[in-house]
């Protein structure tokens, strides 16, 4: 590759906020000690916020933002990773402090990567990206709950906002171990997409969005929470006995107005999905686990690749929630 690549650089000045693909060279890279050459990133609502506005989240301009990226390494001073190695990487704040993976050359800091699996390709990684890791951290801290209590099987499962990235992979994770999964969209015209998925029905998003009752008929084992708010209020009071919900999105708001009773009447477990600061051994176990719990056939037919040229007349439609799937970054294209 030559000294020069290009990368999405943004910067302000003032109240001047701007987003431009630059020709850059390695000098300006510089977090980390290994240097990546970078196939693919992706877009996640976290991307879409940094691309508006820095989202408060990039501290120093100029900046590269991308919070995913898949690659192979050029250069390491770090024991760990040795040229030719294929590495993934998501989170640890890359992306928002650190440089990120919208640029055909990354550097970070080597502790951040996993080696990608061999069974997984580069772009599959980024299929999955932040948002099929959250979902796959998702579906084990349900099933976990199998594993403690063998006699107390998992049956149904609701995944909210489900059209989205999120949702829509563990639609098809939660599918894939053997749970009817119940999709909630506020797109009608996507039901045969989400049923395609493995959604065995899809509830209107209007059903869920509205003031919860103290405690409401259990209807749910687990749930996979995206969106926050009076949709999350609902799904607490509708879970059954023991059930277990994974919070991992807040694509509607940051707002959680429930009460106690359905957690001291009914033993709900609420786990958050830190899938940004998750431990790298973890992180190492669930990529393992990818490709068994993963039809990449499903997903394909919902993903649209970009160009870092066109992902900037993209990313707003995420935050619109105008996306459905799954939209991949080729770093080549």
């Amino acid at each position: 590759m030559s000294d020069q690549f290009k990368a999405l650089v943004l910067n302000q000045e003032g109240e001047n906020f701007t987003r431009q693909i630059k020709s850059i060279d390695k000098n300006f890279l510089k977090h980390g000690d290994v240097t990546i050459k970078v196939d693919y990133s992706d877009l996640n609502f976290k991307d879409g916020m940094i691309l508006k506005n820095g989202g408060r989240l990039v501290k120093e301009f100029p900046h590269i933002p991308g919070i995913d990226f898949s690659g192979s390494v050029l250069e390491s001073e770090n024991s760990k990773f040795k040229s030719g190695d294929e590495v993934i990487l998501t989170g640890f704040r890359v992306g928002e402090i650190f440089y990120g993976g919208y640029s055909q050359i990354a550097k970070v800091n080597g502790d951040f990567l996993v080696k990608k699996p061999k069974d997984l390709t580069s772009k599959q990684a980024m299929i999955l990206g932040t948002a099929g890791f959250t979902s796959l951290m998702a579906a084990f801290s349900i099933k976990e709950n199998e594993k403690v209590f063998p006699n107390e099987k998992i049956k149904n499962v609701l995944v909210t906002g489900a059209t989205g990235g999120v949702g829509s992979i563990a639609t098809v994770i939660l599918n894939k171990m053997g749970y009817n999964v119940t999709a909630v969209s506020g797109k009608e015209s996507k039901t045969d997409f989400l049923k395609s998925l493995g959604a065995k029905s899809v509830i209107n998003r209007s059903d869920f969005d509205k003031d919860p009752k103290l405690i409401d008929k259990g209807l749910w084992d687990g749930v996979v929470d995206t969106v926050g708010g009076k949709i999350l209020a609902n799904a607490i009071v509708q879970t059954n006995s023991n059930g277990v919900i994974a919070v991992c999105g807040n694509a509607s708001t940051n707002e959680l107005n429930t009460n106690v009773i359905p957690f001291m009447l009914r033993g709900i477990k609420l786990y958050g999905m830190d899938s940004a600061n998750c431990n790298i051994n973890r992180r190492e176990i669930i990529w393992g686990e990818a490709a068994k719990l993963v039809d990449f056939s499903l997903l394909e037919k919902s993903i649209k690749i970009v160009s870092l040229e066109e992902l900037i007349e993209t990313y707003p439609k995420i935050l619109k929630g105008e996306i459905s799937g799954r939209v991949l970054v080729d770093l080549n294209k």
